[in-house]
């Protein structure tokens, strides 16, 4: 999935690892005497509105998808301390990283219209008339028109 030297997301479509930009600082949260000493919770800011790398239709995918996750200066942020150590922390959000891509690689689906079947349309009409037969018969005797 990822070297050290870049990401692969799909066969064609890699990452090189020097275009994010990793940082780590310490998780919140409650922990023992280490956890005040470690900076074990990872952070990954990926410059999507600006890198060459990715194809266009796969941009406007992942930006209007993720939006909340994109600052204003266009760089998606994603952050992990969901583990004590670093390394299982990085290895998290990167591939946190790589499954967003990868859903943005897939164009969606087109939508037919379709129509609704009669057979459908006569039971919905058909059960509207058996319910307004009940109803007509709660009435009381004399209130029909």
């Amino acid at each position: 999935m990822w070297n050290d030297k870049e990401i692969r997301i799909t066969d064609d479509l890699s990452i090189p690892m020097d275009e994010l930009k990793l940082e780590y600082y310490r998780s919140s949260g409650p922990g023992g005497q280490h956890v005040n000493t470690t900076d074990s919770a990872v952070r990954l800011r990926f410059p999507v509105k600006s890198s060459p790398l990715l194809p266009e239709a796969i941009r406007e995918r992942l930006v209007s998808r993720n939006e909340r996750l994109i600052n204003d200066r266009g760089e998606l942020v994603l952050s992990c301390q969901r583990f004590r150590c670093q390394f299982r922390n990085k290895a998290c959000v990167l591939s946190m990283f790589v499954e967003l891509v990868r859903e943005s690689c897939k164009a969606p689906r087109v939508r037919r219209a379709t129509k609704v079947p009669k057979s459908s349309r006569a039971d919905r009409l058909m059960s509207k008339r058996r319910l307004s037969e009940v109803k007509r018969l709660r009435r009381r005797p004399g209130t029909d028109d």
